[in-house]
């Protein structure tokens, strides 16, 4: 091999030489960078020279030439270093859309350089010269475009092409600070799939400046003029939600608040995040149960929820100024969103309320129809609100402790609902309490947590502890550590009262089960009940003013059209509360919790207290040591209560579940003409009521009128295997009031 051959392989395997197009342009290169020394002789053909004689020939040649390569292995890194810092450039400005040079587009080489960028002319000044961005002057550079009033204005072109790109110019000169840098975050991210492995760290880094400057901006809102930071913080999850791509969101947004977490020396966290929740409740108390974009809040709520820490502030946050003030729970965030409902805003006012306008000039099936769309809203609300009520239950324990003691505080500030003067005194009413709307949604995500456990026949079920019911005058960390949130239990009526010789055995620490059925069923006795008597008295008001109103009609009194006018404003209250009230899911859910309650009631009554259901026997042991003295009364109310009311206005729903009829059936039968089981003579004679509800109906029908169905009524009747207990204890009722008085 020829020196010269040695050179060009010595050059060609020189890792710098891959910076050139070709071998050639290398060996120009590295002649250059060295004197020209005298070309050697080169041996001839007939010399003899061995082949050893000739690798050291190569061997002295290598050795005369290190200066040189020496030289030109500086001189690459010195191009490779330039080259490195150009790419570092590129991708910052790929980044974070900033550049600090103003250089005739035409000059630059157009690969890798985004098509706008904003000029930081006074930072170019400042750096004397230094035309490019590297990871010395990327903090102040992206602090100076951050703190700029109007980016836009500094807008410049950055290649030779000048068509418009309005995507370009919108991404580079976003004003607000949180959208830009999650913009920053995004394109950081896509930068490291992308650049080669020795560009990888820079990338990495760029990507934590836009967490660590989100950091700064949350923390020091103050400094960037005009903007609201933190509405900016809740429109990108928005954002996120209502463009189905909440993934990176959730992810910038998980990395800031690690960093807001891991220093809270400027602002605590609390701080931070509660601004956001105070937005987020102006906003939501106004949306509508069918506006799409109630259900995009509801999944940032439900992100908070799903975040630990955010979590713990949101209940903290909840938690009222006056415990005692039931109408200070509505007007939470929470509250809030439970109060979002096809019911009237203000009771009595239909002026604005955008449900079932002009009824008397809608046809049934225009009626029918929009009571399909608001129960189908209705289903998706409570379905997002379960999931939110079930993530803070499963966070953490303080959560959970903070959530179910907000509840409990709740139900015993509104206790005043269920009184007889509240639905006299209307006015009186809605400044002390909780709305309608309020109760009846809390009641239908309550029912979603009970179901796992509302089987008729659940062994889950024989885990309720009544002797919950009966504890009073706890410290606040004895409740706490013994899981009991419900409050004023003890004060109520219970299905028979304590033996005088039975000592309460109270549990050290109760189930959530437990927790959970006395929660549902205290504020269905709030709630659904009020809403129940009002749909009677609001039956009996619209009958009256039509018989009027046709009166008025026929005899042509100028009063008619004031009292048409009446009609469809009774009308119109009458069809949303139907609505709000009938929205089958809900009643399923509540039909599930009512049979399963009465199966539970039952075992009681006949001292069960193991792990497994018993088979219903006649006749019944006497009581010992009984459960049913701490079993509130208004357990039996509300089933009392819901299959009356089924019967009057949703009587499909008997139909359903053949195995739920069964089980009512079995409480009627045990407690209706047992006052050993069941003192109050109110509340037995109401459950002959129930048995005449949910009785298949055969009565005479209008003519055209569909004939209901009742064959699963009929069947489970006709089969009933205690049939003749029953007749006995529908007979000893009526005894009792006939002949006794009671």
């Amino acid at each position: 091999m020829t020196d010269q051959g040695n050179n060009n392989h010595n050059i060609s395997c020189n890792p710098f030489a891959a910076l050139f197009s070709s071998v050639a342009d290398a060996k120009q290169f590295a002649s250059s960078q060295k004197p020209q020394q005298p070309s050697a002789q080169p041996p001839s053909e007939d010399s003899g020279e061995s082949q050893s004689e000739s690798e050291n020939s190569v061997s002295d040649s290598v050795d005369e030439n290190d200066d040189s390569v020496a030289e030109i292995s500086r001189s690459f890194r010195s191009r490779q270093e330039l080259c490195e810092q150009l790419n570092v450039n590129h991708m910052i400005q790929r980044i974070f859309l900033i550049t600090l040079d103003n250089s005739d587009p035409s000059l630059r080489g157009g690969n890798g350089i985004p098509p706008r960028c904003v000029y930081l002319e006074e930072m170019a000044a400042d750096l004397d010269g230094q035309d490019w961005l590297d990871m010395d002057n990327i903090e102040q550079a992206l602090f100076n475009r951050l703190l700029q009033l109007e980016p836009g204005n500094h807008l410049i072109y950055m290649t030779s092409c000048s068509a418009v790109n309005l995507s370009a110019d919108r991404d580079a000169g976003e004003k607000c600070a949180i959208p830009y840098l999650f913009g920053c975050y995004q394109r950081a991210k896509e930068e490291l799939t992308k650049v080669p492995e020795k560009l990888h760290s820079f990338a990495v880094r760029c990507k934590n400046l836009t967490v660590s400057n989100a950091r700064t901006v949350l923390l020091t809102p103050e400094i960037y003029i005009n903007q609201n930071i933190y509405e900016q913080l809740l429109d990108l999850l928005l954002e996120g939600f209502r463009a189905a791509r909440p993934e990176e969101v959730v992810e910038f947004v998980g990395e800031v608040v690690a960093a807001l977490l891991s220093d809270q020396e400027v602002r605590t966290f609390e701080e931070v995040i509660v601004p956001v929740f105070d937005i987020f409740q102006g906003r939501i108390k106004d949306l509508d149960l069918c506006q799409p974009l109630l259900y995009y809040y509801l999944d940032v709520l439900l992100y908070f929820s799903h975040h630990k820490d955010i979590a713990k502030v949101l209940m903290e946050h909840i938690q009222p100024k006056d415990p005692a003030n039931g109408l200070q729970y509505q007007k939470s965030l929470l509250g809030m969103v439970l109060n979002i409902s096809c019911l009237l805003r203000t009771p009595g006012v239909v002026e604005g309320h955008g449900y079932f306008l002009n009824p008397s000039r809608s046809s049934a099936q225009e009626t029918k129809v929009q009571e399909a769309n608001i129960h189908q809203f209705m289903g998706q609300y409570h379905e997002k609100l379960h999931q939110i009520l079930k993530s803070l239950l499963q966070r953490s324990g303080e959560t959970r402790h903070l959530l179910l003691t907000w509840m409990g505080s709740c139900l015993q500030a509104n206790a005043g609902r269920a009184k007889i003067w509240a639905n006299q005194m209307p006015e009186i009413f809605f400044q002390m309490y909780a709305s309608d709307a309020f109760f009846l949604n809390l009641g239908a995500v309550l029912l979603k947590l009970c179901q796992p456990f509302c089987k008729p026949r659940s062994p889950k079920l024989l885990t309720f502890n009544p002797t919950y019911c009966a504890l009073k005058d706890m410290s606040e960390e004895e409740r706490r550590n013994r899981n009991i949130h419900a409050k004023g239990l003890e004060k109520e009526t219970c299905l028979i009262p304590l033996p005088p010789q039975q000592q309460v055995e109270s549990a050290q620490s109760y189930s959530l089960l437990t927790e959970n059925l006395i929660f549902t069923q205290l504020t269905l006795h709030l709630g659904f009940h009020r809403l129940h008597e009002q749909m009677v008295k609001m039956n009996q008001s619209l009958h009256r003013v039509q018989v009027t109103w046709q009166e008025a009609q026929r005899t042509g009194n100028p009063m008619s059209e004031q009292l048409l006018e009446q009609f469809e404003r009774l009308m119109i209250v009458y069809l949303s509360t139907k609505a709000a009230t009938t929205q089958p899911a809900m009643l399923q859910c509540c039909l599930n919790l009512q049979a399963s309650t009465a199966a539970l009631l039952v075992q009681l009554s006949m001292g069960n207290q193991g792990s497994e259901h018993v088979a219903l026997n006649f006749p019944l042991a006497s009581l010992h040591n009984t459960m049913l003295c701490y079993i509130p009364e208004f357990f039996a109310e509300n089933m009392g209560d819901f299959f009356i009311f089924l019967r009057r206005f949703a009587d499909d729903v008997l139909e359903t579940s053949a195995e739920s009829l069964e089980q009512i059936l079995n409480f009627i039968t045990v407690f209706m003409g047992n006052v050993e089981r069941m003192k109050n003579p109110h509340l037995r004679a109401k459950l002959a009521e129930v048995l005449e509800a949910v009785m298949p109906h055969m009565e005479p029908l209008a003519p055209g009128a569909a004939q209901p169905i009742v064959f699963q009524r009929e069947r489970v009747f006709c089969s009933y295997v205690h049939a003749p207990q029953l007749a006995e204890a529908l007979i000893t009722v009526f005894v009792d009031i006939e002949f006794t008085g009671r």
